[in-house]
């Protein structure tokens, strides 16, 4: 590959400009159009003659028959060049000599060391007499093969690498299409059981209805019937009144007085059509918007990306940046409770609560330049939640209130939820339903969208709760929620249903002490900061301790990770870290 000067100019002015390639030369000159013939006498050839050849000169670049080579021997210049015997096994080794380009009888043997080019002895003393460093190739020859032998070798070594590398990845593609298959699989059941499911419901429904149907059509077949024959009855009662009335003996109109007086005539049949228990109707009441919430709720499960070189909570932190969360408009302090990282309109965008200044701020770039968005509210949010990419949740518990905003990323306020209690920490279950804590009395419940309770969590151990003061929570990838409780330090998981999954309530030197945040990343790794003892603790999803992974970072509160695996840690600044291996 040649790089072009300037390819815009015409060929002919940049083509000299090109070096030119001795390698792709010395094949032409080998095996090219008129390379020479080493089958024939060259002298010989020269006059005329062809006769076969019988040795080489490696230094004139010549085959001689006998004759010539006597000659060429006797020759004081050339009785010591070196000369093989050519055979039909013996390959002849061209030593190839390299005409100038611009002096085409001249050989090129010299090297411009400053220049950098091959020249001949007449370009050495036009173009290059005044170079330092004019010497014969063959002087450095030695140099530039061990150069070349140097560059061999990287490549080797290179070409070795890149082989193992491409072992490596065709391993790893055979073990992912193997993981896809597995994935795929899992997908697929999880599916099916969810329709199987589904599936036994309907039946059931379907045989209640077909149980009922058909009693309500059985009895209603049955009055139909009996009402035939009280039809019947009835007819033939009246066709005996006729021959009554129409008889000529006085006794039988008496007996059938007698009858009519005493009912007889008229009751005949009553008795059959009533029943106990009828059913006077069936319908179906489907309750749409309770539907439509469990299909929202129903987890097949999430597909979780873990990119190389983004997050690894095994390497060493690496501080990238602190954020003042003062903005303009607050008063003389700032009281940073919460704080979530989304892409707002593909912008990250940080979104913290502050007390002091009863607001909601984000924190975003936009033309290279650091801006800020605040929103004012009538009470002090506490904890807050994502919602969608530029939406949140904020609980404001003084006036039991949690307030939706929309994040562009300026804050703009969006609905107002009231509450039946005074909610500090959430956390978003699914598009329908949130998570909130309540601290009086302790408990997490699961609301929907308007503020309805419809289930209140208190899980208790030995007839005690374990829940005393819940302020943090957040949603893991398995849809569980994460409580961090400063009451009884520790971490509670549970699930949305109220049972508890694990309590994370260690002793001795790895016993939490006022727990705070808590997050968890794509791989489920939990996150929970220490405001006491100035620290980030590092859990498995499981709720097992793996160790500190941030030390000495003064009264941590709110936690986050974004979607690059950068680590977000709210204490008196926004402090702002990466994992890098």
């Amino acid at each position: 590959m040649t790089k072009v000067s300037d390819p815009k100019r015409p060929v002919e002015d940049w083509a000299d400009d090109i070096k030119p390639s001795f390698l792709i030369q010395g094949l032409l000159d080998s095996f090219g159009p008129g390379s020479k013939d080493t089958m024939s006498c060259s002298y010989c050839k020269d006059d005329g003659e062809t006769i076969p050849a019988d040795v080489w000169c490696s230094v004139c670049d010549d085959a001689f028959c006998q004759k010539c080579a006597r000659v060429h021997n006797r020759i004081p210049a050339t009785r010591h060049h070196d000369v093989t015997e050519l055979s039909g096994e013996v390959k002849v080794r061209r030593k190839r000599k390299v005409m100038c380009g611009e002096h085409n009888e001249e050989h090129i043997k010299f090297l411009c060391k400053d220049c950098k080019r091959a020249v001949c002895h007449t370009c050495c003393t036009i173009h290059h007499r005044k170079c330092d460093q004019v010497v014969t190739i063959e002087s450095e020859l030695q140099t530039m093969k061990s150069v070349i032998t140097m560059t061999r070798t990287k490549l080797s070594t290179k070409q070795e690498q890149v082989k193992e590398h491409v072992e490596k990845q065709q391993s790893k593609v055979q073990s992912e299409t193997a993981r896809h298959e597995q994935m795929e699989s899992l997908i697929q059941s999880a599916s099916r059981k969810a329709i199987d499911k589904i599936n036994l419901k309907e039946k059931k429904l379907l045989a209640e209805l077909k149980e009922l149907s058909d009693q309500h059509i059985g009895q209603l077949k049955a009055d139909v019937k009996s009402g035939e024959l009280t039809v019947q009855v009835y007819q033939q009662q009246a066709e005996l009144i006729d021959q009554a009335l129409q008889s000529e003996c006085d006794m039988d109109v008496y007996e059938m007085y007698q009858r009519c007086d005493t009912g007889d005539a008229e009751g005949v049949g009553d008795a059959d059509l009533k029943e106990r228990r009828r059913i006077a109707r069936i319908s179906f009441r489907q309750d749409s918007s309770e539907l439509s919430r469990a299909i929202d709720s129903l987890q097949l499960g999430e597909i979780d990306v873990l990119y190389e070189g983004v997050m690894d909570l095994d390497a060493s932190p690496v501080s990238l940046d602190t954020i003042n969360p003062r903005v303009e408009g607050d008063g003389s302090a700032t009281d940073p409770f919460d704080m979530t990282m989304l892409a707002a309109d593909g912008t990250d965008t940080i979104v913290i609560t502050d007390q002091y200044n009863n607001c909601v701020k984000s924190f975003y770039t936009r033309n290279s330049q650091p801006c800020q968005g605040r929103l004012s509210l009538n009470s002090q949010p506490w904890g807050l939640t994502k919602l969608s990419h530029n939406q949140v949740a904020v609980a404001v518990p003084q006036i039991k209130e949690i307030v939706t905003v929309g994040v562009n990323p300026d804050l703009v306020l969006l609905s107002t939820i009231t509450t039946s209690k005074m909610y500090v920490g959430i956390t978003s279950l699914t598009p329908s339903t949130l998570a909130a804590s309540s601290q009086s009395p302790p408990s997490v419940d699961i609301l929907d969208m308007t503020g309805n309770v419809l289930r209140s969590i208190s899980p208790q151990l030995n007839s005690n709760t374990i829940l005393q003061f819940p302020n943090y929570l957040c949603t893991l990838r398995t849809g569980n929620i994460l409580v961090s409780d400063r009451g009884s330090n520790c971490v509670v998981c549970l699930t949305p249903e109220g049972d508890e999954v694990f309590t994370f309530r260690p002793s001795g030197e790895t016993a939490l002490k006022c727990p705070q945040g808590i997050t968890s990343t794509c791989r489920g790794d939990i996150l929970v900061t220490e405001i006491s003892q100035h620290r980030v603790i590092h859990l498995t999803e499981s709720g097992q301790f793996v160790g500190n992974i941030l030390t000495d970072i003064k009264c941590p509160r709110s936690i986050c990770v974004d979607r690059h695996g950068h680590v977000y840690v709210l204490s008196e600044g926004i402090n702002v870290f990466t994992f890098l291996t």
